[in-house]
């Protein structure tokens, strides 16, 4: 790591130690990139040089962009990040709006002028963006202007010095700022190993981690799932519902299409009718959805044509086995199931076509390593659970984080947190979460930031949150709450306490099931026992709201 083009060295220089890095596997020949290296000119320019322009990049209820309409517009974006806001190779730039060209040309803008992205979901609440602001020390944002309250009310105290909106031609916006910029702009000469972007996950202990990946990561997660078990092909339709902010989505929905020269559909709002009603207008080869939307979309699929749909790609938590039935009940396909980690960038364990085994997550993609080991970093034997290890050319590099960085990383093998068992085939069958993090709907929420936000109220003494099974979500997010004296404990109070939740972090995130306890299980420190809660009926004696 000598060569650098970014000015700006925070990333680079709040890299964890190298001796705790991961060990990082470079074995197949696609995996031999240059030393310099800028994604966005491999993934958004050379398909245009190549002679490709004319076929269509992006596709949306507003219309259609080429990729050499997209090329264009990033050039002019860049040469207005550049020039009309300073940007300065290895600024940190935080993008906010939903799924939608803009977004997406953003992201490429920030590369080629040798920014580092920071992709947000629209859905979260300012004390959620001021962590990630300073966390990240970002001094600059793209904002759709649909979004822009929580993010004006996080910059406050901030590093955040600037909002750029879009969608908008008030003065001043990005929209009126490229007009008039040239269409050309060259890129900046990357390091193949400069950090590309932060993407944040939440932890279980309830602040967000930001995972740092270089230029070539951006590269080798499109060059060995796809290539390897996806197999998609320049005439695919992507679709799919997961955010630009999660990894999941940033691979099938913009970087694994353009790496093939393919289009994706880019949906504002898919919700599982929506998203149905997307593959069929737009006639979509390719899907990305979480489980519980393959669900709720197989049971209500009477009425709708998905007869284009060839590949179907769920991740984000287990594929039940009842679920991979009933959608190839519906339509015919085997879901390619997968997991993949904010820490890997993407999918590391797959399989398709006739080597998907139902209620397995498949075997380790190409380029990829995986073993189960017990709590000594030993390998058990096949049939035996123990936690998953994983090794590839990603891996997993915190932001500013060396305590977490032991945790995930030991003896150079990635521990994404779940346990597992291998057959004597090599198939990985997943058994549960290894920590506190609950995964429900394909989103990951850490219950002690949930239960921060509780006990803002204050009406709540005490609170422990967990999750539980739920036949539709897969899993809820469940609050155990001790009220203060005087609290009533009816419905109007859990009502009010959800809302409240939903006003200070990601409503997703909020407690779908409340229940009142006068005490909450603890050891003699004093440390909470949240094994314990999780003991209790999966349905509440109160409280239980879906």
């Amino acid at each position: 790591m000598s060569y650098t083009a970014h000015v700006d060295t925070f990333a680079r220089d709040n890299l964890p130690p190298r001796s705790l890095w991961p060990e990082l596997r470079f074995d197949l020949p696609e995996l031999q990139y240059p030393a310099r290296l800028n994604c966005a000119t491999e993934l958004l320019d050379k398909p245009v040089t190549r002679g490709h322009g004319h076929r269509v990049a992006l596709r949306s209820p507003d219309g259609e962009c080429t990729y050499t309409q997209l090329f264009t517009q990033t050039n002019r974006l860049a040469n207005a990040l550049v020039r009309e806001m300073g940007l300065k190779p290895g600024n940190r730039v935080l993008l906010r709006g939903p799924n939608n060209p803009m977004m997406a040309a953003c992201w490429f803008a920030v590369l080629k002028a040798g920014g580092v992205v920071v992709c947000t979901m629209p859905l979260l609440r300012a004390r959620e963006l001021a962590y990630l602001i300073d966390k990240a020390q970002i001094s600059l944002a793209l904002c759709d202007a649909r979004v822009l309250q929580e993010l004006e009310q996080a910059a406050g105290a901030s590093t955040l010095k600037r909002i750029v909106q879009f969608g908008t031609d008030a003065p001043g916006s990005l929209d009126t700022l490229t007009r008039s910029r040239p269409a050309i702009f060259t890129n900046i000469a990357t390091a193949a190993d400069d950090v590309a972007l932060i993407a944040f996950t939440s932890g279980t202990t309830g602040q967000a981690k930001g995972t740092m990946h270089f230029h070539r990561d951006v590269l080798a997660i499109c060059d060995l799932f796809p290539r390897h078990v996806l197999r998609p092909t320049r005439d695919d339709i992507f679709c799919g519902s997961p955010p630009l902010a999660f990894t999941f989505g940033l691979g099938g929905l913009l970087l694994f299409p353009l790496r093939v020269g393919a289009s994706t559909v880019l949906l504002e709002q898919a919700t599982p009718p929506q998203l149905l009603q997307g593959i069929q207008d737009f006639r979509a080869t390719v899907c990305f959805t979480a489980p519980t939307a393959y669900r709720a979309m197989a049971a209500s699929s009477a009425g709708f044509d998905l007869s284009s749909l060839r590949k179907c790609v769920s991740a984000g938590e287990h594929l039940p086995a009842a679920t991979f039935e009933k959608w190839r009940a519906v339509t015919g396909l085997k879901i390619i199931d997968g997991i993949g980690s904010t820490e890997m960038l993407h999918i590391f364990i797959s399989a398709s076509g006739d080597d998907i085994r139902a209620g397995s997550t498949g075997r380790a993609v190409p380029g990829y390593r995986a073993r189960v080991i017990d709590g000594n970093g030993n390998e058990v034997p096949p049939g035996t659970i123990g936690h998953l290890a994983v090794q590839g050319p990603t891996g997993c590099r915190y932001l500013d984080d060396t305590e977490r960085q032991r945790a995930y990383v030991k003896n150079g093998w990635n521990l994404p947190g779940d346990s597992y068992r291998m057959d004597e085939d090599g198939y990985f069958w997943y058994q549960a979460r290894t920590d506190d993090l609950i995964v429900s709907s394909g989103y990951k929420i850490s219950g002690p930031e949930v239960e921060n936000a509780l006990l803002d109220h204050p009406s709540v003494a005490e609170c422990g949150v967990v999750g539980i099974p739920d036949e539709e979500r897969g899993c809820i997010v469940k609050a155990f709450v001790v009220l203060r004296p005087r609290v009533p404990e009816t419905e109007a109070t859990i009502k009010e306490l959800q809302e409240f939740v939903k006003s200070q972090i990601a409503p997703y995130k909020y407690p779908r099931s409340i229940e009142f306890v006068t005490a909450l299980p603890r050891t003699e420190t004093g440390k909470l026992q949240r094994f314990r809660l999780r003991e209790t009926p999966a349905a509440s004696r109160a409280g239980h709201a879906k």
